[in-house]
């Protein structure tokens, strides 16, 4: 489902995303340029189910929602009983097959939406909904939507040659902050997305995040949309859209303000909840998010509000609800998840495939990762009308599954493979909907990124040839390159990418402050900073004298907020290494290090022995690789609890050897064994069987042992990341075929399904 970032089974990484779209403050134009048009494109590094039934029409799958289509690409309202049980496959015009690993299901009764659906213009691939369509009235300090049905309205394009205007035009701004759920805001425009230009603001390094945040199971986020190489990515594409929340149901508990109840409206009372359910994390007192909460709850509260401050607010009651009502939900799961059975798959050329995140987040409070200034932040509620949803010009569009809303766009673009975007509200963001790690076209794209960094092996010496020579440049820029480089290469570090004022501060290789890096003669560097998801790096690192050298002149004559490498940033340098090798960018060196380093390692660390202990060998080695990236995290607050319960069970099996062992004497001169301690008598056994006896209580004490040992080891390294993202899984299944090891002690579920291309791949494999 989908994140905020990265992610469950499958995370995002973003890192070679490029930061080409900002949101303006400004303009109110809208175009219809195609998507494909605008995203940036990059060369290659290398030239070389189940069926689901349901009776009600709502929940139909999507074999069952095509329908004939007449002249004018609206699809007929009436089908004839045979055609109705027609598979999907017979019932696309372009008559792509249907792949016979995933078998489609039978469709059932047609849906028959109560509105009328968007018309697709012949002469153009996008289809915008009107947004005026809907009267607003207000009634007290509600506002009521009221459908029209003579006002739904299709606002159809009318050029073609639009391919040179930027898509950012058309993106909206955030529906009204007082939309209450599920009422018809007036919608604002927003003007284009603009590139960014380095910024030269001062950042102060932040202290070190307590808790990084894991990926959220609703859509994921990013700068931009998923990158576009201009490529086909489909031919035919049918989804049924995303879900949405359920509207707020008011609980009517009181808040207790100076001791004394409170009573709030809905939509004050559900923003107090929102904030009531965090008392279990360590967001709750944190000032920033405490401080970006009443700020936003405020204006819902009023000026003349008998609540006029937070400290003195006690959410308590609130709380006990939420901790009653969660265990109502937990019955309510099966059923929630019935109801997204529909939406849960998409038909791409024929072929069935899962969707990761078709969950629309509901409002809440934002977190984001790190030291975010903007935690806190009331997150407000996504509408149909914020959604543009992308699919096949044939496909039938998905009925908006809100009364009295429309979507706010259809899109045919079939050079990228998000079914839906929109804005995030808070970030300024995207978010999207995407196919399933374990789809076809993910695991195309993955193999694409491995190949790229193992195909860098081929060129690594003359890259590092290249930049060792330009560390005495006269150039500073060139100088200022190579430097930055070899860093990259060396230390794994990001490139570092320009943020806004309204994001969390902190920086990547070429965004580096003169504060964060000390020289320490001769030759040592000292880095200190906040890297991505706010995590610390701190390393102190012995370089080559001439790039010690390098970096003292970076440094001369600037203050600590000013920017270590002032001559160039992460375009420039990646542009830089794209005249090296063709599709070349600080982000392959990341995979490349991250691979080389687990494929050496396993092949110099793994020795004979029982499957537990190589798979401990694995596990350091990507404990190598992890630190590498500095993909750390933090230390568990249960991990103490599970430290002193394995090694009462370690103490536990050690008393129990020592009586095996006195037992075993006894054996051995005909005396009967030891009572139990409950007074019972054991069997009498001979010598062999306590001696038996004794090696299997030894070796479940050393695994015990070991298990401890390696969970203490890897309590703040967060091995997730790098075996998600950065290691080349062909080397992890190369490995487990010569060694014997079961591929499941290595890949959960998840990765098993998302790497399903790599499990074909020959026990010698060599990155």
């Amino acid at each position: 489902m989908a994140t905020e970032a990265r992610h469950d089974g499958y995370s995002n990484d973003d890192d070679d995303k490029p930061l080409v779209f900002k949101r303006s403050d400004h303009g109110d134009s809208e175009d219809v340029r195609p998507l494909s048009s605008i995203i940036s494109r990059n060369a290659p590094l290398d030239t070389p189910s189940k069926i689901i039934k349901d009776e009600s029409d709502d929940e139909a799958p999507i074999s069952s929602r095509f329908k004939k289509k007449h002249g004018n690409g609206i699809s007929d309202s009436k089908q004839d009983s045979t055609d109705e049980t027609k598979p999907l496959v017979h019932k696309l015009q372009n008559g792509s097959k249907v792949s016979g690993k995933r078998p489609l299901e039978k469709g059932s009764s047609a849906d028959q939406s109560s509105m009328k659906k968007p018309k697709v213009s012949s002469s153009s691939t996008t289809v915008a909904v009107k947004q005026d369509s809907l009267k607003i009235k207000k009634q007290g300090d509600k506002r009521k939507a009221v459908v029209s049905p003579k006002q739904l309205s299709i606002k159809e394009d009318e050029t073609d040659d639009d391919d040179d205007v930027p898509i950012s035009k058309r993106i909206k701004s955030d529906s009204s902050n007082n939309k209450p759920p599920y009422a018809k805001p007036k919608v604002v425009k927003q003007s284009s997305i603009s590139s960014v230009t380095k910024s030269k603001v001062a950042r102060v390094v932040s202290p070190r995040s307590k808790k990084v945040m894991k990926d959220s199971k609703y859509a994921k986020t990013s700068k931009s949309l998923p990158c576009s190489d201009g490529k086909k990515k489909w031919t035919t594409l049918v989804h049924n859209g995303v879900t949405f929340p359920p509207p707020y149901k008011p609980h009517g508990t009181q808040i207790l303000y100076k001791g004394k109840p409170v009573n709030l409206s809905p939509e004050q009372e559900e923003v107090a909840t929102m904030f009531a359910v965090m008392r279990e994390t360590d967001y709750y007192n944190k000032p920033q998010f405490r401080e970006n909460f009443w700020n936003d709850w405020r204006k819902l509260l009023g000026k003349n509000h008998v609540i006029q401050t937070l400290d003195d607010c006690d959410f308590t009651p609130i709380y006990e609800w939420h901790l009653e009502d969660k265990k109502e939900k937990k019955a309510s799961r099966k059923e929630k998840v019935k109801e997204g059975e529909k939406y849960m798959w998409a038909v791409v050329d024929g072929v069935k495939e899962k969707v990761a995140n078709f969950r629309v987040e509901p409002p809440g409070l934002f977190r984001g990762r790190g030291i975010h200034p903007q935690m806190g932040k009331l997150k407000k509620r996504i509408y149909p009308s914020d959604i543009t949803l992308n699919m096949g010009k044939d496909a039938p569009i998905p009925e908006c599954p809100i009364p009295g809303e429309r979507w706010k766009e259809i899109k045919h673009d079939n050079t990228i493979a998000c079914l839906a975007f929109w804005n995030d509200p808070i970030t300024k963001g995207f978010k999207y909907v995407s196919l399933s790690a374990s789809s076809s076209l993910k695991g195309q794209s993955d193999k694409k990124k491995y190949e790229k960094a193992r195909n860098l092996k081929d060129h690594i010496e003359s890259i590092r040839a290249t930049y060792t020579k330009n560390f005495t440049a006269k150039d500073v820029s060139m100088r200022q390159i190579a430097v930055a480089t070899f860093l990259i290469d060396k230390l794994a570090l990001r490139a570092g990418n320009e943020k806004g004022d309204d994001e969390a501060d902190t920086v990547g290789c070429c965004t580096l402050k003169v504060g964060n890096v000390d020289c320490i003669p001769p030759n040592k560097l000292k880095f200190d900073f906040l890297g991505k998801d706010s995590i610390q790096y701190v390393n102190t690192v012995e370089v080559e004298p001439l790039v010690y050298k390098a970096i003292g002149q970076f440094r001369a004559g600037k203050s600590n907020s000013d920017d270590l490498f002032d001559k160039i940033d992460t375009s420039k340098l990646n542009a830089h290494l794209k005249e090296l090798v063709p599709g070349l960018t600080a982000k392959v060196f990341r995979t490349y290090n991250a691979s080389i380093t687990l494929d050496v390692m396993l092949r110099q660390e793994t020795r004979d022995g029982d499957v537990n202990q190589k798979v401990i060998v694995y596990q350091q080695a990507n404990k190598e690789v992890a630190i590498i990236c500095n993909h750390q995290r933090t230390v568990s607050k249960s991990h103490g609890a599970q430290i002193e319960k394995l090694a009462g069970k370690i103490e536990q099996l050690r008393e129990g050897l020592k009586e095996l062992k006195t037992n075993l004497e006894r054996a051995k001169k005909g005396k009967t064994p030891l009572e139990e301690s409950d007074g019972k008598k054991k069997r009498n056994l001979t010598p062999e069987a306590w001696e038996k006896k004794i090696a299997q209580q030894m070796m479940k004490t050393e695994k015990m042992e070991r298990d401890m040992q390696t969970k203490e080891d890897l309590k703040t390294v967060a091995l997730g990341t790098s075996k998600i993202n950065y290691m080349d899984p062909r080397i992890t299944v190369a490995w487990c075929k010569r060694h014997e090891v079961p591929i499941e002690k290595i890949f959960n579920k998840s990765l098993l399904e998302k790497f399903a291309w790599a499990m074909d791949v020959e026990p010698d494999f060599t990155f």
